[in-house]
């Protein structure tokens, strides 16, 4: 069945109506994002904070939990998901800091689904099917093209996506600056000492054979850093 058909069959379902007619009963007509009165109760939209998706529509911790709808107008369902007339709203934002900051894992929380995220490390795992901290020199140009491609679909805001995550080291001033002003991003340092780093490096397992070539990665990431 296809995505399109599992999830419709969950929102004309009984216990979907039930449920929804269950939280306008006890919430009222009023927007949870705006607080504009909605006059038709047919008009009211159940939104998820969670996307459903096949995978989680029959998760009801997820579909049917309370704390993860709110009820919503069309307008601000529509500026949600960035359609009809709000895709003009892309944001892009660009993380840097040094190896080990634990910049994938702030983005992580931060994401949406359909959020593009342009970062080295996962290109390098997306082009070669290795490890995403098993880089290839045989494959830098390749990984360097595509990342170039997806910076130009972000500056030139080519594609459905909302919020665009940049992801990278960017120790220097003049490259980091010029490159949010070319996307339009905002920077967010992630602020973790050389000493945190180093000390992350002695207790991440999966690099247990590849300390001494992080170590210098994080060394030269210091090295080179402009405030």
């Amino acid at each position: 069945m296809a995505r399109h058909a599992i999830l419709q069959t969950f929102y004309t379902s009984e216990k979907w109506r039930v449920f929804r007619l269950g939280l306008i009963l006890e919430r009222g007509n009023r927007c949870q994002h705006c607080g504009g009165i909605i006059a038709r109760s047919i008009d009211i939209i159940g939104h998820h904070k969670v996307e459903l998706t096949p995978e989680n529509v029959h998760d009801h911790a997820i579909s049917l939990n309370p704390e993860m709808v709110e009820l919503i107008c069309y307008d601000c369902h529509n500026r949600e998901h960035k359609r009809f007339g709000y895709q003009h709203t892309k944001e892009v934002y660009l993380v840097y800091g040094p190896p080990l900051a634990g910049m994938m894992d702030l983005v992580r929380q931060q994401i949406s689904r359909g959020d593009l995220i342009v970062n080295m490390d996962l290109l390098y795992s997306a082009l070669s099917g290795l490890p995403d901290y098993d880089k290839p020199d045989a494959l830098y140009s390749n990984v360097v093209g595509v990342q170039n491609l997806l910076l130009d679909n972000i500056k030139t805001r080519l594609g459905k996506w909302g919020t665009a995550w940049i992801i990278g080291g960017y120790a220097e001033k003049f490259k980091r600056e010029r490159l949010a002003e070319e996307t339009g991003a905002e920077l967010i340092f992630c602020s973790v000492s050389r000493e945190e780093c180093l000390s992350r490096l002695e207790s991440e397992e999966a690099l247990r054979y590849r300390k001494d070539e992080w170590r210098g990665y994080i060394e030269k990431w210091f090295e080179q850093f402009q405030n």
